[in-house]
């Protein structure tokens, strides 16, 4: 990029389900990233393409909103750049998303927008199914009616994705939009000339705005929010009505010409999408379609990845094997060989499980089926405490609790979002699923239940534990947490489309790529910590351990393996990891958990998944054997001193419970703080999710043993 380049910010705006975020990744593809707006956790996707040599647009997409008069902490986001001229997110330009099935609703936003004054590009999505289905639609009329060009689009076929670019590129050197669409009364009018002089603005609308949302905006200070607030005590200004009564005329001002050229389908026949959803939304149907689907899932899971997770498990144990026998041992010879690539390996072989969660969620999310998801299960939410919405975060919560629970914010109520963000981190997240898998082959053997995997519906059996003490937990807060009022549910239910292959790619890509490079960074430093501390310790500890090892052999015969195997063993329980596993062992030990896994779940608490790779280390360090899977590793951990199996059916069923309903992820905990506000929330949450995992782990331990 040249330094005498000009970088023009565009927003990519509309409504929810309107083809916007598809509309980016066709501008886009995958040149784009993923952060946060300032100061909020809400997501922004960015990025940036050059036009020509001297002009580069950066693209971001807004959050879908109904309103500039917002209901949620995403439509809040909105609302605080598009009412604030120097804020940094502040587009030169806007592209409007619309869904030609839902024009008049989205007449609201679009009139809003143009009060700003910033210049409008109207893209009209779905062009590709507005055709295959014969449909009326009347272009040049609709451009007639709201005074902008409408380009039609689909995002099948990138049919006129050229002339969007070229559009964008004209709206950035034209003058600003002067159609305005409301008037200001006489009270409003009023309370702008009043603080006029206080406020940044570019059109008397933007001035409204930001003295309607006053109280929340967090870029006005507290001056002059009491100075605002003391007004509209004083004249009886009462922004919520004034609100309404805008609502109302902005329906107004385009609904007749609008209902005229409205998509009219002359056959009067039910589509496709009617018809499916007559079967998929049914009432006994529906939620039984809903549990088939999500019991292929976890048979892909677990059946599909098997033969590449085989293939990484080996490829790291061969490179491990490799290093040892083809360099000088060393200090850092021994910190590779057994403490960074078994630390990775113990997650990065489950990339193939990922991956395929991910990607039948996407295609799930693609085809619109999600959406009906949401609309079945509004009732039922209702019913626990919670909102149609929650049913997102729940599902969300199968990926990642952190995403999961951000997503909330679309949850209006208090109360129903909060019992939601406190049940969330007891659906088992992807971060889970190496744990599962690994500690599953002890407690399940492999058979086949009919044409099922048993293990695989071991699997799901988790995830179903999980959710029904979901709803468990739910009802409980729902007697115990006060709050007035409830949420509504505000959803559009998208056509039913072919997938997109490309938007499934990127979001497989965002979600992957995040789940390898943050954990990978976790694992990183807690695999070099890790080996550091069992690979030393105080002074005369190993010189002891020896001793021990011989003291412990004597007479029992051992062979030279044996014995090589207890040295190592005895040196890492000697080691500083063993003495604070050590330290830790009579509160698990109840549960049948011994030092070593004590170490396991203690550095587990940086991501679940650490989990694998803690053991992985442990034992790569403890033990003399190269080349063997962590799982064989495990499976041939005996105690010596008793001659028992270290991982036998109730220890592993104890620890599969454990990981069930236990938070252990610090990132969960740092988030429910932050969109709590509070630290008590995180605390409660922590604390009774540990009882439930120590109560249920102690249960089954007892029992099976």
């Amino acid at each position: 990029m040249s330094p005498t380049t000009k970088i023009f910010k565009v927003a990519l705006i509309g409504n929810p389900n309107s083809g916007k975020t598809s509309l980016f990744n066709s501008l886009t593809g995958l040149h784009q990233h993923v952060a946060n707006f300032p100061g909020v956790t809400v997501d922004k996707k960015i990025a940036k393409y050059q036009i020509d040599n001297n002009l580069t647009i950066e693209l971001i997409d807004f959050p879908g909103t109904y309103s500039l008069y917002p209901n949620s902490d995403d439509e809040k986001v909105v609302a605080e750049i598009l009412s604030n001229p120097v804020n940094d997110d502040y587009p030169d330009s806007i592209v409007y998303v619309m869904d030609p099935f839902a024009l008049k609703r989205e007449m609201l936003l679009l009139t809003q927008l143009k009060d700003i004054g910033i210049p409008i590009v109207v893209v009209l999505t779905m062009k590709d199914l507005v055709e295959k289905r014969k449909l009326d639609l009347n272009i040049k009329k609709l451009e007639e009616i709201i005074g902008n060009k409408v380009i039609f689009f689909s995002n099948k076929t990138k049919a006129n994705i050229d002339e969007i670019r070229l559009a964008l590129k004209q709206s950035i050197n034209n003058p600003k939009d002067n159609q305005r669409c409301y008037m200001l009364n006489s009270d409003e009018k009023s309370i702008v000339a009043t603080f006029s002089n206080r406020l940044n603005f570019n059109t008397d609308y933007q001035a409204l705005l930001q003295i309607h949302h006053s109280d929340w905006l967090k870029y006005q200070n507290k001056y002059l929010k009491k100075e605002i607030k003391e007004y509209k005590n004083n004249h009886d200004f009462k922004s919520l009505s004034f609100q309404i009564n805008e609502t109302l005329d902005r329906y107004g001002f385009f609904s007749k010409e609008i209902s005229k050229i409205a998509i009219k389908d002359k056959t009067k026949k039910e589509t496709i999408t009617d018809k499916i959803d007559n079967v998929i939304t049914h009432r006994v149907l529906g939620p039984i379609i809903f549990f088939i689907v999500m019991l292929l899932l976890f048979q892909a899971i677990f059946s599909w990845a098997e033969l590449p997770m085989n293939l990484l498990e080996s490829g790291f144990s061969s490179l491990s094997t490799f290093i040892k026998s083809n360099f000088a041992e060393s200090w850092f010879t021994g910190l590779l060989a057994d403490g960074i690539i078994p630390g990775l390996a113990g997650v990065l072989v489950f990339i193939p499980q990922i991956f395929l969660l991910f990607l039948i969620i996407g295609l799930l999310e693609e085809i619109g089926y999600m959406s009906r998801v949401v609309y079945m299960f509004d009732d039922l939410m209702k019913k626990f405490g919670m909102n149609g919405r929650s049913i997102i975060a729940l599902i969300s919560g199968g990926a990642c609790a952190v995403p999961a629970i951000m997503s909330t914010r679309t949850i209006n109520n208090w109360k129903e979002r909060l019992i939601t963000i406190m049940v969330t981190p007891l659906i088992s997240c992807s971060a889970r699923i190496p744990v599962y898998t690994l500690l599953v082959v002890f407690a399940v053997p492999d058979t086949h239940i009919g044409v099922f995997n048993a293990r695989g519906l071991v699997l799901m059996g988790l995830y179903l534990l999980g959710l029904a003490m979901t709803l468990v937990s739910s009802m409980v807060m729902k007697y115990i947490i006060k709050s007035k009022g409830r949420s509504y549910l505000m959803i559009t239910l998208p056509e039913y489309k072919r997938p997109l292959i490309k938007n499934i790619a990127i979001f497989v890509k965002e979600k992957v790529g995040a789940f390898v490079f943050v954990a990978g960074k976790i694992i990183l430093i807690v695999s070099i910590i890790l080996w550091f501390a069992a690979s030393y310790g105080p002074s005369g500890a190993m010189d002891t351990a020896e001793k021990d090892a011989i003291e412990i052999s004597t007479g029992k015969n051992l062979s030279k393996e044996e014995m090589s195997n207890l040295k190592a063993s005895e040196r890492l329980e000697h080691s500083y990891i063993g003495i604070l596993g050590k330290a830790i062992e009579p509160a698990i030990k109840p549960l049948g958990f011994d030092w070593k896994i004590g170490i396991a779940l203690i550095t587990s608490f940086a991501a679940r998944e650490v989990f694998v790779g803690t053991l992985a280390t442990i034992y790569s360090v403890g033990s003399t054997d190269d080349g063997m899977k962590v799982s064989e590793q495990m499976a041939k951990d005996i105690n010596i001193r008793t001659g028992e199996k270290t991982y036998n059916q109730a220890v592993a069923w104890s620890l599969l419970l454990f990981y069930v309903f236990a938070l252990q992820c610090m990132s969960t905990i740092a988030v429910v703080r932050k969109e709590t506000n509070s630290w008590k929330w995180p605390i409660i949450q922590f604390l009774y999710m540990g009882f439930l995992a120590y109560f249920f782990s102690f249960l089954v331990y007892n029992f099976l043993n």
